[in-house]
């Protein structure tokens, strides 16, 4: 077990030698409230957030899904400054901030709160390589919460609304030789808004945790051709035995601009084709290489923009010889031989796995289907938060680190839980084998809640449900193209519950390939397009599920069993008796053990699905997790989990 050091301050906690600041940020004593305008910093942090350095945030690419060789990552030091919304834009900055984590974390030297009137600015400069020359510069923004408008060189290139989806716009007219300054304004109402947000509050306490503000995924540069790919979407069909690829295209394709999609399995080509640009393609795949928990075998996938000859050349109504979106044109183009080289060219991969609902042949009971066989998930809520980082984990490695731990103890899915990770977390569950249910954040103000006494939802603006399904929407779009994300989980507990049926709908019309479960925990009301039920069961022993209409009948959260470790506190002076506390180890043991137990009786005796354990870690006031909010402490060893959770990976 790993000592905890405890640490005198925000601005002391990573080395920044090689970065000077230029005014001392905002700094707490550990474990106390600080003044009007510092959020409160805790006395813990994880052993990588110890090894954060400027030079070493959060360094790999950031878009595995579509790589290219060229990018500039710009995480760092940039400076940062706290102004009232009615301020103009300041002169002199407040002092330095370490991109990509929220102003109010540990990580970002500065850990102070932004309230709702106050507006974040950043400030940088960039140089572009020379060897970029010729091509178009997109700047790319991994997330930021909640408002950004953006500036280079003083002028104005765009703005973007939403706290979890990626975002980027083409720059190249506003560039010149040499240094470029970027700007960024940040405006975050957190809860006074009625905003996407998850569980990010003004006020932390009990099961709402600290708010996150600014840009708090990765910033990055990319150079690309005039028309380039802007998204490759491989969806697979294990039934048909082939793989449909989507294309899509930054401009209008002409007859000429077609896209070659190669399929390779271990650098051996096993399928390839040509499509006219902005279309889809079907690739059939022999004898595939299923993905699973077990073997999460993927498929690598490169698309190249090539030109071929004119198909239609000196046709004098080309639409009739050759209609669009046909299957004549797509016959055409696949047997034309394009010009050497590529104009562009991304790497993405995908996997070869179908989830789907249907019975269990042994029991007869609806059930959850990996490649049409019933797979049981037993999984943890996952909220995704970190003592140093918040919202952003403080390193790749640290993310992947709760995956790790997860697998080993019997685990074979998460549901990632009113939050959206950064994109290399969900490429780590692919090759990790991790099943995911993602959530979309929720919003709403504070009496927007649906209660579980409710028998009808709450009341929206148009103009609030318009930016909820337009995030959803994002959200779906950024992350589709991941294997183990096998379920969306449009609304949870009735936080913001304003029309469960049309926000499940959309997301199922968007994405049909995956199941959708519009209402985790209470108010019912979209049982036509959910196609689970889930019940929420905080009991000493979980309830079952009823029988709803022949759906999937899964517990969507259950447990809570806290148990406090002196020393690995996030509010060591605070009561935390959320949920159940245990009174020590061999307590916690037991009451964790009555409770899987159940669990498995269900999924034995009951046709019961699905299981999700609340939590992989504790979390601010929260004291429920298997692991300590720093990751220091497990509170009980994989090899024990494991052994409770074999009886659900064998027959009934």
């Amino acid at each position: 077990m790993r000592k905890i050091l405890l640490l005198a301050g925000a601005a002391a906690l990573f080395h920044l030698a090689t970065a000077p600041v230029s005014a001392q940020p905002a700094t707490a004593k550990p474990g106390t409230a600080v003044a009007s305008d510092g959020a409160y910093v805790g006395p813990i942090m994880t052993r990588w957030g110890r090894e954060v350095t400027a030079e070493n945030a959060w360094r790999s690419y950031p878009r595995p899904q579509m790589a290219r060789e060229q990018w500039q990552n710009l995480n760092g030091m940039w400076d940062y400054a706290i102004t009232k919304a009615s301020a103009p834009q300041p002169d002199r900055m407040d002092g330095r901030i370490l991109v990509p984590f929220a102003v109010e974390s540990k990580l970002s030297g500065v850990a102070r709160k932004l309230l709702p009137d106050d507006r974040l600015w950043y400030r940088r400069d960039f140089t572009v390589p020379a060897d970029w020359s010729g091509k178009r510069t997109l700047l790319h923004f991994g997330a930021v919460d909640f408002e950004a408008t953006v500036w280079v060189n003083d002028r104005l290139v765009g703005s973007h609304r939403g706290g979890s989806n990626p975002f980027s716009f083409d720059v190249t007219p506003y560039l010149r030789d040499g240094a470029n300054s970027l700007s960024v304004l940040v405006a975050d109402p957190t809860s006074a808004g009625d905003q996407p947000r998850g569980k990010q509050v003004l006020d932390p306490r009990g099961i709402w945790y600290t708010a996150v503000s600014g840009i708090w995924q990765t910033v990055w540069l990319e150079p690309v051709p005039d028309l380039h790919i802007t998204e490759v979407r491989a969806t697979p069909d294990i039934d048909r035995g082939i793989v449909a690829v989507d294309v899509a295209l930054s401009g209008p394709a002409r007859p000429i601009d077609a896209v070659r999609l190669t399929v390779r399995s271990g650098g051996k080509t096993v399928a390839s084709t040509l499509i006219r640009g902005n279309r889809r393609a079907e690739l059939a795949i022999p004898d595939a290489r299923l993905w699973s928990p077990d073997n999460p075998f993927l498929y690598d996938l490169t698309a190249e923009l090539v030109q071929v000859p004119n198909p239609t050349a000196g046709a004098e109504r080309p639409e009739r010889q050759l209609p669009s979106h046909s299957a004549r044109e797509a016959a055409t183009y696949a047997a034309l031989t394009p010009a050497a080289g590529a104009g562009d060219r991304v790497e993405s991969y995908f996997g070869m796995r179908k989830i789907s609902v249907g019975k269990d042949p042994s029991t007869g009971h609806p059930a959850l289907l990996l490649n049409n066989k019933p797979l049981f998930h037993n999984g943890v809520l996952d909220q995704g938060w970190w003592p140093d980082g918040l919202l952003t984990p403080p390193s790749e490695e640290a993310a992947r680190s709760d995956m790790v731990f997860l697998k080993k103890a019997g685990f074979n899915m998460l549901r990632k839980h009113i939050k959206v990770e950064p994109a290399r977390y969900y490429y780590d569950a692919d090759r990790l084998g991790m099943l995911i249910w993602q959530d979309l954040p929720s919003g709403g103000f504070a009496d927007q809640a649906v209660r579980r006494e409710s028998d009808r939802e709450a009341v929206f603006t148009s103009q609030a449900m318009a930016q909820y399904q337009l995030e959803a929407a994002n959200i779906v779009g950024a992350l589709r193209a991941f294997p183990s994300i096998v379920m969306w989980v449009t609304n949870n507990e009735g936080w913001g519950q304003y029309d469960a049926r049309t926000v499940a709908t959309l997301v199922h019309n968007m994405d049909p390939s995956r199941i959708i479960n519009a209402t985790s925990g209470w108010l019912d009301t979209a049982g036509d397009v959910s196609q689970v039920y889930d019940i929420h069961t905080y009991e000493e022993v979980p309830l079952v599920p009823e029988a709803s209409g022949g759906r999937v009948r899964v517990i969507g959260e259950y447990g809570g069993v806290g148990l406090a470790k002196r020393g690995h506190l996030w509010f060591p002076d605070r009561d935390l008796r959320i949920y159940q506390i245990a009174k020590d180890q061999t307590d916690y043991e037991a009451r964790y053990r009555t409770k899987f137990d159940e669990i498995v009786r269900q999924y034995r005796k009951e046709g019961l699905a699905a299981a999700v354990y609340t939590q992989t870690t504790d979390v601010e006031s929260e004291l429920n997790g298997l692991l300590t909010y720093d990751r220091a402490v497990e509170k009980l060893t994989p090899a024990t989990l494991k052994s409770m959770a074999d009886p659900l990976y064998t027959p009934r």
